[in-house]
């Protein structure tokens, strides 16, 4: 079964995708078949394109005055850090840990990040069951999703 979806999304292609279809798709998985399928150049098509598109979902006006460099650590079959800096009304997102300070570092596994942002997870809940650890700034992390369009899953 892994094999076979995995084999369906590689074929996807991602960038004609909207974010409200991805809901629906990530929607449809468990979080141990995320896991299961979350490997290789597949995982890092997926993770490349949320993160390049961040800097579209981000909603400046909610943001304002707003400047923080929030670090994500995604844990998998590796991990993947990539950062969103916000200032100045717009949002950059980068590949990588840089030597800044975060004001915020949140560390999740591959499930737990796709269902977080696509909409089919309750942050609060999966902050408190421990899926998601956040390090930092725990206000801008109740509120982060204030700062981002998430899709309605």
């Amino acid at each position: 079964m892994a094999d076979d979806v995995r084999d369906r999304l590689a074929e996807l292609d991602f960038a004609g995708v909207t974010p409200e279809e991805f809901a629906g798709i990530v929607k449809g998985f468990s979080a141990r078949q995320i896991t299961e399928i979350a490997t290789g150049e597949l995982r890092a098509r997926v993770l490349g394109e949320i993160f390049g598109r961040m800097g579209e979902q981000f909603r400046p006006a909610a943001a304002g005055e707003l400047r923080a460099l929030i670090r994500w650590r995604i844990t998998g079959e590796s991990e993947a850090v990539y950062e969103t800096a916000i200032a100045d009304g717009s949002c950059t997102v980068t590949e990588g840990r840089s030597a800044a300070d975060a004001r915020l570092t949140l560390v999740m596994g591959d499930a737990a990040f796709l269902k977080l942002v696509s909409g089919n997870g309750n942050p609060v809940t999966m902050f408190l069951t421990r899926k998601i650890t956040a390090s930092g700034d725990l206000a801008l992390a109740a509120g982060l999703h204030r700062y981002f369009d998430i899709p309605a899953a």
